[in-house]
């Protein structure tokens, strides 16, 4: 991840129970993803939450998948019922 981008995504466990966070918000990395899985355009986001950047919202998805990259992914398997 780009160094600048890298520096926007911030963990305090006193801020939001350590959750990443844009840097001087309380807005969740987490909160961003769910908002754009749930079909959220950038523009929604960023009018819902005047605080954030494009370029916040950019750091929140390189972050994303750079901490993916590092992590086991397992299969999701559904049971047939």
């Amino acid at each position: 991840m780009q160094k600048q981008l890298k520096q926007m995504v911030v963990s305090d466990p006193k801020v939001m129970m350590g959750k990443p966070v844009i840097a001087g918000t309380r807005i969740t990395v987490e909160l961003i993803l769910e908002k754009l899985a749930a079909g959220e355009t950038p523009e929604q986001i960023l009018e819902s939450h005047p605080r954030l950047t494009r370029e916040a919202i950019q750091a929140a998805l390189a972050f994303a998948a750079e901490a993916l990259r590092y992590d086991v992914i397992y299969p999701i398997v559904e049971n047939a019922s």
